[in-house]
């Protein structure tokens, strides 16, 4: 093989997109989402919470704070949009939907106990 098509082929494997992980993405939520219910500070709590809701929604879905971090972002672009099942889908948004009040809430109870809902509602 020469030079320049060893270089291209180098090339085209730097730009082949990531394949979409489904399963990873789901076990990166649960993770994050257990991190947030053992957590010991709202701060703590609420941004792990939201690394789970982005890792189950992606970039384009409803709830993702690019400014909470991504974990899942070489995964693929969420787990509701990487699904092919409909009903994966429709239980995977209305985890990600029941998860909202342990990001908005004050109170640290409350917030670790919508992690721990959200945790043990994924099953990757």
């Amino acid at each position: 093989m020469t030079k320049i098509a060893l270089l291209a082929a180098c090339a085209a494997l730097v730009a082949t997109p990531v394949l979409a992980d489904t399963a990873a993405e789901l076990n990166i939520a649960k993770n994050h989402a257990g991190m947030a219910a053992k957590a010991a500070d709202l701060k703590t709590v609420q941004m792990h919470l939201h690394h789970a809701v982005n890792c189950l929604v992606g970039p384009g879905g409803k709830g993702f704070d690019a400014a909470a971090g991504n974990p899942c972002g070489k995964a693929g672009a969420g787990a509701i949009p990487d699904s092919t099942d409909t009903a994966q889908k429709a239980k995977l948004q209305s985890i990600a939907d029941a998860a909202g009040p342990g990001l908005s809430t004050t109170d640290l109870a409350a917030a670790q106990k919508s992690a721990q809902d959200t945790a043990d509602a994924i099953t990757p």
